[in-house]
């Protein structure tokens, strides 16, 4: 019976994310696309690019650091009332979810969303541009940069995460309640 309940909840969270990625990847391209479509200027597209990238790689770490972190240890803070080791203990034993929340969902709609961020900005520099050949060097160009600041970014949040799991919990914690505190009187209505 508790085989059945866990495959259950697995299927359920397989639909719940799937549907909740679909939002996202909505919002979040909405968001970029009406920000640069608004923004004139290349050095702005390049920094919401940059922002992009990086908001991919800090999700990306957040959900290693969940699968390599020990509870012990966050047991322990949690026991001595350390702010956020209570939330770092849910998150290591969620991480399945964590993980796949943070690395496959955050990550692929930071990937997506970079993406064609630079191909609207490769269209961008290519109107500005009199080479019949410009569109598609700098296509290969942006999208090699694209490619080697995301892959970098993550190897490196890959090496923190694994050297430093308990303290990116514990980060991770602190900042998850911080956030909850402004917004505990919404769950009081509830």
């Amino acid at each position: 019976m508790a085989k059945i309940r866990k495959k259950r909840r697995r299927t359920r969270w397989v639909i719940i994310i799937s549907i909740w990625t679909f939002i996202l990847a909505i919002i979040f391209g909405f968001i970029t696309q009406y920000s640069l479509s608004e923004i004139q200027s290349l050095i702005a597209a390049f920094a919401i690019l940059l922002f992009v990238i990086f908001v991919g790689v800090i999700f990306d770490l957040i959900g290693t650091a969940a699968a390599a972190a020990k509870i012990g240890p966050l047991n322990a803070k949690a026991a001595r009332r350390v702010v956020g080791a209570k939330r770092g203990v849910y998150l290591v034993k969620n991480a399945e979810q964590v993980a796949n929340f943070c690395n496959d969902v955050a990550g692929d709609i930071s990937g997506v969303v970079s993406g064609t961020l630079a191909a609207i900005i490769v269209f961008r520099l290519v109107a500005d541009a009199t080479l019949a050949r410009t569109e598609f060097y700098l296509g290969i160009l942006l999208t090699a940069l694209v490619a080697a600041l995301t892959v970098g970014g993550k190897a490196w949040g890959k090496i923190v995460a694994i050297n430093h799991s308990t303290e990116v919990i514990l980060v991770v914690g602190s900042l998850i309640t911080r956030l909850e505190r402004p917004l505990s009187w919404i769950k009081k209505t509830e």
